[in-house]
């Protein structure tokens, strides 16, 4: 179990000194002598706090059911705008955010010590409105770890599990992707494209949507004129 003292010595080693002195408190390395590499550089201050929760539960080897509860976080946040507005409330109390962490907790069924204790610390430093951000930026790492690779599927029109299945196969077989990596898809529309895809590979984008090769016609036919 990590207490809330370690979590907060091990924030100030993640945290660039200037952050740490405009904070009430941070989170700190555990006493662990094993040093932590995190399998992605993050940048922010959500991803600094996710890197920090990412080192604690690798010391306490809760990796996995942290990141349980931390998707579960994420999925609660992600449903309810109202709740995102009250996490952003500069007006909060202690005690409305012990009641606010209290209901998180509840809510999102979490269990261990480690992301309780790292939600009291968000909230006792005025941070409970980066939960949304950490909860992303905890996602990355995970991904990371796991070895896997984000692939963004975009379409005028949602797709079938079917199709999804035959792209997800393609391009794990292109040159885009290392051996013995996994893919992690996911589909959004966006009408805006017109028809077509647009295949988003890690930091690449292959643009196959209908209004790419307009575009790139009305460019042909400008630079004629």
């Amino acid at each position: 179990m990590l207490s809330r003292q370690a979590l907060l010595r091990s924030m100030r080693t993640a945290v660039p000194q200037r952050a740490v002195l405009t904070q009430t408190r941070t989170f700190a390395a555990p006493a662990a002598s094993e040093k932590v590499s995190p399998p992605v550089a993050l940048f922010g201050l959500d991803g600094t706090y996710a890197t920090a929760l990412y080192t604690a539960a690798v010391k306490t080897s809760s990796l996995e059911p942290t990141a349980r509860a931390v998707a579960s976080l994420g999925n609660l946040v992600q449903k309810d705008p109202k709740l995102v507005a009250i996490l952003d409330a500069p007006t909060l109390s202690a005690a409305d955010k012990s009641a606010v962490v209290a209901e998180l907790v509840k809510a999102a069924g979490v269990s261990g010590e480690t992301v309780k204790n790292f939600l009291a610390t968000l909230a006792e430093n005025n941070r409970l409105g980066l939960l949304p951000g950490v909860t992303s930026k905890f996602a990355e790492l995970m991904s990371a770890a796991r070895g896997e690779i984000e692939v963004t599927v975009t379409s005028a029109q949602p797709l079938d599990n079917k199709t999804l299945n035959r792209l997800e196969a393609a391009v794990s077989k292109s040159q885009y992707v290392g051996a013995g990596k996994k893919l992690k898809v996911t589909n959004t529309v966006n009408p805006d494209i017109v028809g077509g895809l647009v295949v988003e590979i890690g930091d690449r984008t292959i643009d196959l949507s209908v209004s790419s090769k307009i575009a790139k016609m009305n460019k042909l036919l400008n630079d004629a004129l």
